[in-house]
């Protein structure tokens, strides 16, 4: 390097025999951030136009797992979520032993000391379940009758007793089983996989949310399908049922796709310069938001256009497959999206907290979401898929087994309860036809193979080849996971 003037020996003259003039050089300081720059604008260039740096446009985008942890069993996740949380007594825990005591004192040995939510202080009651039983299958599985679709696949799914939370009230618990903790602000399910394992297509949102109402009723805040405190491009995207699925992506009035390109065009342009003068990655994020939304013109209308699907797989799902915003459109639209490379697909039925008016109120939800979530797994297994794809159906926790209202058979409710609620899984390297734990005889507490949340978070991300310990985001100085720093993978989940 050639020894410069006095006024300009901080200047770097760069390299080998040729002697550059010292205006021409850089301080250190200029010459990495020039550097660092320069590889932005190369990620950002691939973003604003794939073709620059690739053959054609990419098909997936990467996550920040450079490589998985096992073999994977699954590639996705559909999540119904049942918001409110339905009775286990109802519909997958049959315990004979509240009918018999109908309207007695609960045993004080079990509720002495423990926390409930309304019926604190109250006079607990034992509160048996007006429905029958039966088994169904050559798991011979315990389904009650409000679920006579769910019993045609009893040898597909596995129903776990013993499920285990920590919340005790609807937005913590909800919150507890979307991310892990009960507070806000921590990444969901879908993000972290986002983060994680990236998206099959470029075409789609790798994490997308759809919305059931059966009745006007309990709210879903926006933040329970939310990024935390990772990237914003790893938050979910809901789609609509009425209207455009997506809101903003339709051209307005006027404005063709020519057009619309040219304008991003420009706009990416402004933004590639503003992110070279600050550096803020959300402003790399905000550009792929935009290429993503000019790709999603042409792939949200063939997605929810179900015209081509064939009448026997439309009576899969029942009547209600062609009103969008029913349980059954959005399990059809569950699949289409698992076809297409979505990663996480969140579907949330509404409506099931039920303190009062129980028997009146469960058959309803039951009738919407019965057909439909059966016909999601017997479609998913005719087309293949069912191997690859792991479906969790569960609401946030359970209900108690002491009766909240009403002691009437035809009008009763039922309060909040933490320590143990039933749900099912099913495909993707789940066990198939079995039934998981074993509750006491009030089905008040576990006795065996008891599944807490942060077990069936570790788990699924086993099934999908990520070891929980080690998907990590660093945020105010630690490092935080889905699983916070509990879970373990469970084997009796296990195929």
């Amino acid at each position: 390097m050639k020894q410069l003037p006095k006024n300009n020996q901080n200047k770097l003259c760069i390299v080998g025999q040729r002697d550059y003039p010292a205006e021409q050089a850089a301080t250190r300081r200029q010459f990495l951030s020039r550097g660092a720059r320069g590889v932005g604008s190369l990620a950002l260039a691939s973003l604003l136009n794939p073709r620059l740096l690739a053959s054609e446009a990419p098909s997936s985008a990467p996550g920040m797992l450079p490589r998985l942890h096992f073999a994977p069993q699954a590639k996705r996740v559909i999540f119904l979520f049942q918001s409110g949380a339905p009775s286990q007594f109802e519909l997958l825990n049959h315990r004979p032993k509240l009918n018999e005591l109908h309207g007695q004192p609960m045993p004080e040995s079990l509720t002495q000391g423990q926390r409930l939510a309304q019926i604190r202080g109250q006079k607990l009651l034992v509160c048996g379940a007006p429905y029958k039983f039966s088994r169904h299958g050559q798991s011979g599985a315990e389904l009650s009758e409000l679920l006579p679709h769910t019993a045609r696949v009893a040898d597909q799914i596995s129903i776990v007793r013993t499920g285990v939370t920590e919340a005790i009230n609807h937005d913590p618990a909800i919150t507890f089983m979307q991310t892990g903790g009960q507070q806000p602000g921590r990444p969901t399910m879908g993000a972290w996989l986002s983060y994680g394992l990236g998206a099959e297509t470029a075409n789609l949102p790798a994490f997308v949310v759809l919305v059931s109402v059966t009745t006007p009723g309990q709210p879903l805040n926006v933040r329970y399908w939310g990024n935390g405190f990772l990237p914003s491009r790893h938050q979910g995207v809901r789609f609509l049922s009425h209207g455009d699925p997506v809101l903003y992506v339709s051209n307005p009035e006027g404005v063709d796709r020519s057009l619309r390109r040219d304008m991003l065009d420009a706009l990416g342009t402004i933004n590639q310069l503003k992110y070279e003068a600050v550096g803020d990655p959300e402003i790399v994020t905000r550009i792929e938001a935009f290429e993503q939304a000019f790709r999603m013109q042409l792939s949200v209308p063939e997605l929810v256009d179900i015209s081509n699907e064939s009448q026997s797989t439309l009576d899969l799902y029942g009547p209600d497959v062609t009103k969008p915003g029913t349980q059954a459109a959005n399990c059809l639209l569950a699949r289409r999206l698992a076809e297409r490379g979505v990663r996480f697909i969140q579907l949330y039925h509404a409506d099931w907290d039920h303190h009062l008016g129980l028997p009146s109120a469960m058959p309803a939800m039951c009738k919407a979401n019965d057909q439909a979530a059966a016909g999601l797994i017997a479609d998913l297994k005719n087309r293949g898929m069912l191997e690859e794809t792991l479906v969790v159906w569960t609401g946030e926790f359970g209900r108690t087994p002491m009766l909240q209202g009403n002691p009437d058979p035809a009008k009763y409710g039922r309060d909040h309860h933490m320590k143990c609620f039933s749900f099912w899984v099913a495909g993707g390297g789940f066990r198939a036809g079995a039934t998981i734990g074993e509750t006491d005889d009030f089905g008040y507490d576990v006795i065996k193979d008891p599944v807490h949340v942060h077990d069936l978070h570790a788990t699924m991300l086993h099934l999908l080849g990520v070891d929980h310990e080690q998907l990590v985001f660093r945020h105010q100085g630690r490092d935080f996971r889905l699983t916070d720093v509990h879970g373990q993978t469970l084997p009796y989940l296990l195929a």
